[in-house]
């Protein structure tokens, strides 16, 4: 049986661990050359190393998001290394649970950091490696969030809301100007995922993820893999005819 991504080129940000991680895994079993992104280069080896011991392939590359021009470079360097890219998912986020009415000066930074990251970064990476895209007809997909709709009711940052608000426009918005050049732009809504962001929260805080589970459907928190199965669908040609929306997984979080 043929594997979906065979022959494309996939580049994953923010692929060191988490979310990422478990969507570069799915696309090298898929048979996806991947080319993992993130500002961790430790983290980046290791998901590679995991993907070579399974006879997949992939290369490891730094970059920080928030920097265009590390951005551009890394694009050209991939380019030249490996080939143009089809398929690029920008995950990489951060999030920190300040209120508005915190100390002031915590806010703003709190601010500038996330929309730097989850808002500017997904626009540097997209930008960076338009060009390849556009060549090869290829697939960009998002990690926008539950919060792209709603305000999570937990502490949590207002920063983070908008940003991800934000990265579905941006969604949308490329879809609709990038469609007649044969890329089609998606997203995927996670809900509340087990993942190194939020490990403190989870520890520290059984309250708020009983709340969060309690507004589930499907009662227990997601795993890496449960974002990789929209990831490969939306990277393949299953997919042909999807484009400017979301696809959520969130165990249901929305529907009630």
């Amino acid at each position: 049986m043929s594997k979906l991504l065979a022959g494309q080129i996939a580049a994953v940000t923010g692929a060191g661990s988490g979310i990422g991680r478990g969507i570069a895994q799915a696309y090298a079993r898929e048979g996806a050359t991947v080319i993992v992104l993130d500002s961790n280069a430790d983290a980046a080896n290791q998901t590679v190393a995991g993907i070579r011991a399974n006879d997949g392939a992939a290369s490891a590359y730094t970059v920080d998001v928030t920097n265009p021009a590390q951005c551009d470079e890394v694009a050209a360097q991939t380019l030249a290394a490996i080939g143009p890219v089809s398929i690029l998912v920008n995950n990489a986020g951060i999030n920190r649970r300040n209120p508005m009415s915190g100390e002031r000066s915590a806010v703003v930074k709190d601010w500038q950091d996330i929309m730097s990251v989850n808002l500017n970064g997904v626009f540097n990476v997209i930008h960076a490696y338009l060009e390849q895209l556009r060549e090869s007809k290829g697939r960009i997909i998002n990690i926008a969030s539950i919060q792209s709709f709603v305000h999570m009711r937990t502490p949590n940052s207002p920063a983070y809301t908008t940003s991800k608000h934000g990265v579905l426009g941006l969604t949308r918005a490329l879809a609709a100007e990038l469609g007649k050049d044969g890329v089609r732009v998606n997203a995927i809504g996670p809900g509340f995922i087990e993942t190194p962001l939020n490990s403190d929260a989870r520890q520290n805080n059984p309250d708020m993820v009983d709340m969060i589970m309690q507004h589930t459907p499907l009662g227990r928190p997601g795993r890496p893999e449960d974002i990789a199965g929209p990831a490969v669908f939306l990277a393949s040609d299953l997919s042909a005819y999807v484009t400017g929306t979301i696809i959520m997984a969130d165990g249901g979080y929305l529907s009630i």
